[in-house]
């Protein structure tokens, strides 16, 4: 087994690998950028090395400074995660010449499968199913064009060394195929170095549905199952499940057979992913493989109890897989949702800054229950604009899917991140959400259930007067503290009164409270709600039970009240005696100000293309500006039709968050 092993990567997947490496008693080399000096990856490790400029095309993805780091501490062995470097096979290759392992399949195979372009031929070589499509180069727009036309509308426009959703898009027609072969291609070469460009029919009404492999030097080769991807959004994954709520046990060892069957024919070893696409009928198409860790990787560990990094290891180090197909059971349900630094509200544009707060919920390895966090972050640290936005990737299991949808809402509820947008209200949203919960799901799940974007999640009336309640007995309790503070108390208690108004989402919901050394009793809409809790004021986080069920939620003081947020709500939730919610009403109501004349940068980034100039009459949808954020492109479009009065910024040029890029007339 090798002594020292150098993640060439960054970010939980560096934590992930360093944890298991740990656990084998391998020492571990991180590297890092001038961004990630402090990163917790770097601490985690035995030592670290430098590597250059925050940009990944001067630091991660330069073979030449990884392979000076291997020198420089005599690593045996890397591990390349996810991205980056993991599918470039003259990584690979120079690994090889210096003599060092490479965790991961050799090189013909990720040649083979790492191209999209020559996986699919070679797919249907194998007898695997395929979506139709053209395989070949596509020189410019105009061709890519003349294609989707022959293809017919919907289709698919990949980039040929993509993934994680960068270079991908969906043209309904000619001029989206224009404009997204022009942006896939853009951001193809920003993120890969590679530009090449691949059309293939969309299906739809489809699932996306991954089946995991792993295989040896020995010529073993098995399949642990599926993952369900579906809930996606612009082709990036968002929550992921095993077993999918789809599959039946035959369309399952069809689809893994198949699988297996390829990566034989390639030569593969080591741990990848073969991707299909599922429509309604049970009928799957190969999409690609990745040769490499998925991000969704915990999921199957969950289900089967099989470390896939050991495992890569391990393949790597010669040894031959210690299990047979046979062997690989599903055991219960697994839940991943990806924390992403991203802002739901405002259509879930990237968003940087420090952590100001970062405190997921307690990792939890019960028979009943799992919870687990991996992570690469902590609280003070800095989220860059130069990587991908993903912060955490947290996970349950429980023995059915039920139950490990209703771990996924605690553990949520739980998570506290505050300083930058995060998307963790939607998260919670989507887990109530009942098409999700009955499994009747597509990869437009989210195209079609928030078309308008996201707003936050309306709760129930039950719901919503579960937390009025709770915000009752919370302001009692804060009451009685202000007030001995104050020191306005008459034998040491003071009677804070059993009659309040609570304002919340628009309403008044009259509250009665009747207290007692347990905890309090409320009057709500006619109910008498139970509420016990240790909340305290100060805490960011109460945990309650509410007439009889958990209730967590997350705790802002506002005046006379609480900023509240549960279940993909955010609340601001006030508390007031019946006279002073009289006067209330009495108040105007502050409007914010008028933004419609003007076009504002939605996230920080770098201004990649000016489409209009002034005096320009612009149509609604028509392109406007390009903005550059965490190696994806933004397209910002006309919400009406309109004259350009001025334009404030340029090409090449880096903005904040809300800064003005042109005004109208």
């Amino acid at each position: 087994m090798f002594k020292k092993i150098l993640i060439a990567n960054r970010g939980e997947i560096a934590c992930r690998v360093i944890k298991t490496a740990r656990k084998m008693g391998i020492a571990t080399v991180a590297v890092y950028s001038d961004a990630d000096r402090n990163a917790l990856h770097v601490k985690m490790a035995d030592e670290a090395v430098h590597i250059g400029p925050p940009p990944a095309n001067q630091s991660y993805i330069v073979i030449d400074k990884i392979m000076d780091a291997i020198r420089q501490t005599g690593a045996e062995a890397v591990h390349p995660g996810y991205g980056f470097l993991s599918e470039n096979m003259k990584f690979a290759e120079a690994l090889e010449r210096e003599g060092v392992i490479f965790v991961g399949p050799p090189s013909p195979a990720i040649e083979a499968m790492g191209d999209k372009i020559t996986s699919k031929k070679i797919a249907q070589e194998a007898g695997v199913s395929t979506v139709p499509g053209y395989m070949g180069l596509i020189a410019d727009a105009d061709e890519a064009v003349r294609i989707s036309d022959q293809i017919g509308y919907p289709v698919m426009i990949k980039a040929s060394a993509g993934g994680g959703g960068k270079g991908m898009r969906i043209a309904w027609n000619a001029q989206e195929a224009r404009e997204g072969f022009e942006s896939s291609r853009n951001e193809a070469a920003s993120s890969f170095g590679d530009d090449r460009i691949f059309i293939e029919k969309f299906v739809t009404q489809p699932r996306h549905i991954e089946i995991q492999v792993l295989a040896d030097k020995h010529g073993n080769a098995v399949y642990l199952h599926e993952r369900e991807c579906s809930i996606q959004r612009r082709n990036q994954k968002v929550i992921e499940e095993a077993p999918s709520p789809f599959l039946d046990p035959e369309t399952r060892r069809a689809m893994g057979e198949q699988a297996v069957a390829l990566a034989k024919a390639v030569g593969y070893t080591s741990a990848g992913t073969v991707e299909f696409i599922v429509d309604g009928q049970k009928n799957f198409y190969f999409l690609e493989m990745n040769t490499r860790l998925q991000v969704e990787h915990p999921v199957t560990e969950l289900i089967t109890g099989i470390d896939l990094v050991e495992q890569m290891i391990r393949v790597a180090a010669g040894e031959p897989l210690p299990f047979a197909q046979d062997d690989l059971k599903i055991n219960g349900w697994a839940m991943e949702s990806r924390l992403y630094a991203e802002d739901p509200y405002r259509n879930f544009l990237p968003s940087i800054g420090r952590l100001t707060r970062y405190r997921p919920p307690a990792e939890v390895v019960e028979a009943t229950h799992v919870v687990r966090n991996d992570t690469g972050v902590f609280e003070g640290g800095e989220i860059s604009m130069f990587y991908d936005p993903m912060i955490a990737k947290l996970c349950t299991w429980a023995p059915s899917r039920g139950e490990a949808i209703e771990a996924m809402r605690v553990a949520l509820d739980e998570f506290e991140v505050e300083g930058i947008g995060h998307n963790l209200p939607f998260l919670s949203a989507v887990m109530d959400h009942p098409k999700f919960v009955s499994g009747d799901i597509t990869t437009a799940f989210i195209a079609e259930e928030y078309p308008e974007g996201f707003g936050g999640a309306t709760l129930p009336d039950d719901e919503l007067a579960r937390v009025a309640a709770a915000a009752s007995a919370m302001h009692r309790v804060a009451e009685i503290r202000r007030t001995r503070i104050s020191g306005r108390l008459d034998n040491h208690e003071r009677r804070v009164g059993e009659n309040w108004v609570v304002f919340v989402n628009g309403r008044e919901i009259p509250a009665r409270i009747r207290a007692d050394r347990d905890g309090a009793t409320v009057a709500v809409n006619g109910r008498e709600l139970r509420v016990e809790s240790d909340w305290k004021p100060g805490q960011t986080l109460a945990r309650l039970v509410v007439d009889g069920r958990p209730l967590v939620m997350k705790v802002d003081k506002i005046p006379a009240g609480f900023r509240l947020r549960t279940r993909g709500a955010d609340l601001r939730v006030q508390v007031r005696r019946p006279r002073t919610a009289e006067l209330v009403r009495l108040m105007p109501e502050k409007l914010p100000p008028d933004t419609s004349k003007f076009l504002l940068c939605p996230m920080p980034g770098l201004v990649v293309k000016i489409a209009v100039a002034p005096g320009d009459e612009v149509q609604e949808g028509q392109a406007l500006a390009t903005v550059e954020a965490m190696k994806m492109e933004n397209i910002l479009r006309a919400e009406r039709k309109a004259v350009v009065k001025s334009v404030n910024a340029e090409a090449g040029q880096s903005l904040k968050v809300d800064d003005v890029i042109m005004e109208f007339e």
